[in-house]
């Protein structure tokens, strides 16, 4: 192991950019105290492509440019992640990190995970132990096989923690918080109103949706009752979609173009739009995972578009409901908001990137 620490790290979806900022701020700040004590390098495997999901997260948030971009998207599950694996593997051999650091449960962690793994290259996986416990997801899949690859397991909840005893993963599971709390106390501030300026929106007065996942962008039933609900909403008040460019696209398949005309649609936007409409808007309806925690962190009612979620502390302390693609389910959950009473204090208090830093440099003795 060189003196320096090397730490690779793979992101490739827009989640992925902004806990890796957080990760990434954090050992800048060690190494600037501590000479040549650790350093990284990024991988971007271009998982997402579209400029507003990629490349100006990393301006607005001030992450370390990419090393390298794979320029790996499209195609089916295998197809990507075989491509990713592929390419990875190429840089692990060439570049000898001392440990990959993966975030989350896309195919992109999923291919950092076992390319490092056949090499014999120590790997940490932040948001490790989440489980929705739905094996129909494919990132159910690459979470749990990531986890049982890897050597750091950084749990956000104390749930998480116990997902992974229950699977009889014991050694190197550490109960750090929630880096996205960290974002959100950090880019909360940052965040302007610019963005509801633009499309006249006043705060409160407006619903905010984001709609994206496989098991609902790939059956119409689905997508249709979500959509009709959305419609049935912007009734009330105005609804701010913006708009995946898969969810799109499966829109156009499906003949449900009629659908979006009654909804504000904005094309993908920055992260530090989508916080500022997250602040500001009277509750969020979503399918995303890290989105639910969003709303949260801002204090704002979650109306989560699916079966299940991994984040079951939010259900628990009265800040989101699960409601699935029932058309009726999801106009009675805007019906009966209500702002959540309880606190969660096992997210942590915004400093999970420094903890992950720490746990990370035990390699060095």
């Amino acid at each position: 192991m060189s003196a320096s620490l090397h730490v690779m790290t793979v992101v490739g979806a827009r989640p992925q950019f902004v806990k890796a900022a957080m990760v990434s701020r954090a050992i800048v700040e060690y190494a600037s105290v501590h000479k040549d004590s650790i350093h990284e390098s990024i991988i971007h495997t271009g998982q997402h492509f579209d400029a507003n999901m990629s490349e100006i997260f990393f301006e607005q948030m001030q992450i370390p440019k990419p090393a390298w971009n794979l320029n790996v998207h499209g195609g089916s599950h295998g197809a990507m992640t075989a491509s990713m694996l592929e390419k990875i593997e190429t840089l692990l051999l060439d570049k000898r990190p001392d440990l990959m650091l993966l975030y989350g449960d896309t195919n992109s962690t999923l291919a950092g995970a076992l390319a490092a793994s056949k090499l014999g290259v120590p790997i940490g996986h932040v948001e490790a132990g989440l489980r929705s416990f739905n094996r129909q997801m494919p990132e159910e899949i690459n979470r749990v096989l990531t986890d049982h690859l890897s050597e750091f397991l950084f749990c956000p909840t104390h749930v998480s923690v116990h997902n992974l005893r229950s699977e009889g993963i014991t050694s190197g599971v550490f109960h750090v918080g929630d880096v996205m709390h960290d974002a959100a106390k950090l880019f909360g501030a940052l965040a302007d109103g610019k963005i509801l300026e633009d499309h006249g929106l006043t705060s409160g007065e407006y619903f905010l949706a984001t709609c994206h996942r496989a098991e609902n962008t790939d059956s119409k039933e689905r997508l249709e009752a979500i959509f009709t609900a959305l419609v049935q909403i912007a009734k009330e008040k105005p609804l701010v979609l913006p708009l995946h460019p898969r969810t799109r696209k499966m829109v156009t398949n499906f003949g449900l173009e009629n659908l979006l005309e009654p909804l504000t649609i904005l094309p993908p936007v920055s992260f530090l739009d989508i916080v500022a409409l997250t602040q500001s808007a009277k509750a969020l309806l979503t399918d995303s995972g890290g989105m639910q925690k969003e709303a949260y962190f801002h204090r704002i009612p979650c109306i989560t578009l699916r079966d299940e979620t991994e984040w079951v502390e939010t259900i628990e302390s009265g800040w989101n409901q699960l409601v699935g693609a029932d058309f009726n389910a999801i106009c009675h959950a805007v019906s009966t908001l209500e702002p959540g009473r309880q606190e969660i204090p096992e997210y942590g208090d915004g400093n999970s990137s420094h903890k992950i830093v720490q746990k990370i440099l035990t390699l060095k003795s």
